[in-house]
């Protein structure tokens, strides 16, 4: 196996949360949804706010490596959902099918023998896609750790 490959398959499996981080899938296996809107006193924000905030971050890094017009939005707010809302079952699964999406969007790219992961964007001199594919694996990793956290506070945690 060349290195470039071996370069593919280990950041598939960092998306993917193998190795030391937890996926997705574990992190909310079984998530009761009387605690969706929970908080926790010192924690600025609820489980489902957590993973919208994921799915806004992870749609804005996977927008700006495939679209030259992608604007972001605004940071930080634009990255958050507005904290008053409350969102329902249905949009807690909106919510996670967006994420699930959106990181398949990304695993492709990353195994797309075309896309040169140590290259330039063509439409952001200075940003390689490796650079960008860290940054959502880099990126989940620490938000669902925070979700653990919750859970675990939370006593829901299996």
């Amino acid at each position: 196996m060349n290195q470039t490959a071996i370069l593919r398959n280990e950041l598939i499996s960092l998306l993917e949360g193998k190795n030391a981080h937890p996926d997705m899938n574990r992190c909310v296996k079984d998530f009761p949804q009387e605690f969706i809107h929970q908080t926790v006193e010192g924690i600025p924000y609820s489980p489902w706010q957590l993973l919208e905030h994921i799915r806004l971050a992870q749609w804005d890094i996977l927008e700006f490596m495939v679209n030259p017009d992608h604007v972001s939005p605004e940071f930080p707010d634009g990255y958050w959902p507005d904290p008053e809302r409350i969102f329902s079952w249905k949009e807690w699964q909106v919510t996670l099918r967006g994420i699930q999406e959106d990181l398949e969007r990304v695993k492709k790219m990353v195994r797309d023998p075309d896309i040169d992961l140590l290259g330039e964007i063509p439409h952001a001199p200075g940003y390689t896609y490796l650079r960008e594919v860290l940054l959502v694996a880099d990126h989940n990793a620490f938000h669902l750790g925070g979700l653990v956290i919750l859970r675990r506070l939370m006593g829901i945690w299996p």
